[in-house]
């Protein structure tokens, strides 16, 4: 029983540092302050969590009790996480940060139409 365990935390937390990997390599390769928000707000999000509830089955194992700990953690960062990404992206809009093209349809006062909506 006890292997089957440690292979289940060991996969969790192997995509959990692949996430996390992945989360950093796009802070640091993508072009705007858009792009490089959303791959580490996603994907540190979804590593993170998956390391927490790694940590919180291995601890309610060995404890034998419910690590309270980790699964507060893991609830306020999926809470935190998406409305800090949401507020930094609604400031930039307001500051009127540089965009590349691709992101350029998300100004405040854009006169052109959204790319995926048709005028009639």
């Amino acid at each position: 029983m006890i292997e089957i365990l440690d292979i289940i935390l060991a996969i969790l937390l192997l995509i959990g540092a692949t996430f996390i990997l992945l989360g950093s390599i796009a802070l640091v390769k993508m072009p705007d302050f858009f792009m490089r928000l959303h791959g580490p707000t996603k994907a540190t999000t979804l590593g993170t969590g998956a390391i927490l509830i790694a940590s919180g089955i291995y601890f309610s194992v060995h404890a034998e009790s419910i690590s309270i700990h980790e699964v507060l953690i893991t609830g306020f960062l999926f809470v935190t996480a998406p409305v800090g990404a949401h507020l930094m992206a609604k400031a930039a809009l307001h500051l009127k940060l540089k965009q590349v093209k691709r992101t350029r349809h998300l100004t405040i006062d854009s006169k052109q139409p959204h790319p995926t909506t048709s005028e009639e």
